[in-house]
């Protein structure tokens, strides 16, 4: 019975050294991480990041004070307050977080088409 475990704990060692190893060698976290994002629906190649602007829509400008759902709550430029309700139909450069600045393309409905974020083309 001592012989029998022993030889149980062989085989259970040596089955998972050969599951690990991987004959491709192990991927490296960044590429990893770069699928994950890339397969995301917010992420746009660096190339998209001059989208173009929207034929019927008014543009606004300003800073984000605050994230909701599906909003972002923006103080524009004069110190007017406005809602800018997004879908997943508006197309967004990069998601903004408080203190981005940003500008929208909001439709005659008043749902974003389009959202650049304006900090993001300084860095």
């Amino acid at each position: 019975m001592y012989m029998t475990r022993w030889c149980y704990i062989i085989v259970l060692g040596a089955s998972l050294f050969a599951a690990g190893c991987d004959s491709a060698g192990p991927a490296k976290q960044e590429d990893l991480g770069r699928g994950i994002v890339q397969g995301t629906l917010g992420a746009r190649p660096d190339s998209a990041a001059g989208l173009a602007v929207p034929a019927h829509a008014s543009m606004l400008e300003g800073q984000v004070t605050a994230v909701e759902g599906g909003a972002y709550l923006v103080r524009e430029i004069v110190g007017i307050e406005r809602r800018v309700a997004h879908d997943e139909n508006t197309r967004i450069d990069r998601p903004a977080h408080v203190g981005d600045r940003i500008e929208a393309f909001v439709d005659e409905g008043g749902r974003a088409v389009l959202i650049r974020n304006r900090d993001h083309d300084e860095r």
